[in-house]
């Protein structure tokens, strides 16, 4: 086994003192127990769904090639048909856009 510290506010350390003193069991060994359940809990929600694994593709080298086997129906982009695009109008024939100033107030 190997000692390590932690740090636990005082209501929680007072509370875990009465626990074991009730429980008639060291502190420390309600922590590791505690800190087992905590750790056997977590791991399972990370589990993988049911159905992965379920279907055989048969390949061994899916990993490798999953871009292949994913992509391979699709196109690049530059393979494309070229959209109509109208021409651009010179930045200097474009009209200058006027910005209105609010009118003054009276008073």
């Amino acid at each position: 086994m190997k000692r390590t510290t932690i740090f636990v506010p005082e209501d929680l350390e007072r509370d875990l003192q009465l626990y074991a003193s009730r429980d008639g069991r060291p502190a420390a060994s309600l922590v590791r127990e505690a800190l087992a359940e905590y750790i056997a809990h977590r791991r399972d929600a990370h589990v993988l769904p049911a159905f992965a694994g379920q279907f055989a593709s048969g390949r061994t080298d899916t990993a490798e090639r999953h871009d292949a086997l994913l992509f391979k129906t699709l196109a690049p982009h530059d393979n494309e048909a070229p959209k109509a695009t109208r021409p651009r109008t010179p930045a200097r024939a474009r009209k200058p856009v006027r910005v209105r100033k609010p009118a003054a107030r009276r008073r």
